[in-house]
């Protein structure tokens, strides 16, 4: 598995998908992630652990908030309870390319690792978290987006 340093992404645009409450947000396998085709999960984090640097891995995830699948043309002309975006913000990012994309054990504690990390940086992550699943160059790649608070 090849694994990108953990950065700070400046997402300029919004990326939009379309609802799919039809697939399971626990098992996103290869079959759902085709070439030029995306999977966009988010999940609420438990407050609490959203902000520890030694968070449960337990009590981390609390709520699958959507899942979704990248329809580029369908999210300008479907009705809006049916469109999702993954918001133009800053990021906490990271990024792994394998053969398989990443299941959720592994994805969790990625995201327990990027957020020691950020924490450890002293960056403010926000209690959301995306997990992004897409195919290019033959590998299958997931991603990690923790939006991070806007510093007023």
């Amino acid at each position: 598995m090849d694994k990108t340093q953990l950065m700070i992404l400046d997402l300029r645009a919004p990326l939009f998908y379309i609802k799919a409450d039809n697939i399971p947000v626990n098992s996103i396998n290869k079959e759902l992630v085709e070439e030029n085709e995306e999977v966009l999960l988010c999940y609420m984090l438990n407050l609490q652990e959203s902000r520890s640097i030694e968070p449960n891995n337990e009590k981390f995830l609390d709520k699958p908030a959507f899942i979704g699948k990248k329809a580029p043309y369908l999210a300008q002309n479907a009705s809006n309870s049916n469109v999702i975006t993954l918001p133009a913000k800053k990021y906490l990012f990271s990024q792994y390319r394998a053969a398989e994309p990443l299941n959720r054990e592994e994805w969790l504690n990625a995201a327990i690792e990027q957020q020691k990390d950020g924490l450890w940086e002293r960056n403010k992550p926000e209690n959301t978290l995306y997990i992004r699943y897409l195919y290019e160059d033959g590998m299958f790649v997931t991603q990690l987006f923790r939006p991070l608070a806007e510093s007023g």
